[in-house]
């Protein structure tokens, strides 16, 4: 494994919400304060304007993606540009935005939310599920590092600003089941969880925002390794690539004070070649 490498050299304000699409094999992600989606394919760089922050996405089919914006979840035609709403997210809570978010393995997605000014407590994290948008957790200052098990059983979130990642058995429906656990608390040590990704063997990957990296934690929560990247506040971690082997990281410059030249990497996007293998994500069930 080798340091990360730059694979779109474009600033984000606040790059976040890594997608690999597995039919197109195209990279999708967004810069929220930017409010774009961003994406690159064999023309070049492309990017979509939004007249509101985007956060997340999740893959409809091979022209579609589900995108989570501040005060609704959309369905995004690729080719065109068109969307059309599909469920409104805290729509009455106009000081909201949403924040990280994935597909789990039953189809449905998950997403956070959180205020625009990180309110503590302000945000929620929700479940879309073939129609039904239900609230799975409250008082989330900002959510994040969502994510799924290889065998679907377990899912992670965290708060990064209580500094701690959680676990949460969910059942057959993908629905949690008792209550969650604490996976890894890292306010001890000062670090601020991000988004993460799980590999297919079960290590939990998380980018540490003030922390140049993305570090990996064993199913038992225990650190393994770190893979560096030119970004300080590294956001979100996705597997990608052809063989599924390569890791792409988001990374924000928003709130970056001290000279340009300590920060030149803040807010692009990178690509690692990996020892190890990711998942494809899941498709979302609408």
């Amino acid at each position: 494994m080798t340091d990360a490498r730059v694979f779109d050299d474009r600033a984000c304000v606040l790059g976040e919400g890594p997608l690999w699409h597995p039919g197109r094999r195209q990279l999708f992600w967004f810069d929220i304060l930017g409010r774009k989606l961003l994406s690159r394919d064999a023309s070049g760089p492309l990017d979509w304007d939004w007249d509101y922050p985007v956060s997340a996405a999740a893959w409809v089919d091979a022209d579609t993606l589900m995108v989570a914006g501040a005060d609704a979840l959309w369905r995004f035609d690729i080719a065109t540009g068109a969307r059309s709403r599909i469920v409104a997210l805290e729509a009455d809570i106009p000081a909201n935005r949403s924040n990280d978010g994935r597909a789990d393995p039953l189809g449905g997605f998950w997403i956070g939310t959180m205020a625009l000014d990180a309110t503590p407590g302000a945000g929620a994290i929700y479940r879309y599920f073939r129609g039904e948008l239900r609230k799975l957790y409250k008082d989330i200052t900002i959510p994040n590092s969502i994510c799924f098990s290889p065998e679907g059983d377990t899912a992670y979130f965290a708060d990064t600003a209580k500094g701690a990642i959680w676990k949460q058995h969910i059942d057959r429906a993908g629905w949690p089941s008792g209550r969650a656990e604490i996976f890894v608390d890292f306010s001890h040590v000062g670090l601020a969880p991000d988004g993460a990704v799980c590999d297919a063997d079960g290590n939990v990957w998380v980018a540490q925002w003030g922390g140049w990296r993305v570090a990996c934690h064993g199913p038992d929560g225990r650190f393994r390794a770190a893979l560096a990247c030119g970004a300080g506040q590294a956001t979100c971690p996705a597997f990608g690539g052809p063989d599924m082997n390569q890791m792409f990281i988001t990374s924000a410059g928003d709130g970056l004070t001290g000279s340009a030249a300590h920060h030149v990497g803040a807010g692009q996007t990178f690509v690692a070649d990996m020892p190890v293998k990711g998942l494809a994500e899941h498709r979302v069930i609408l």
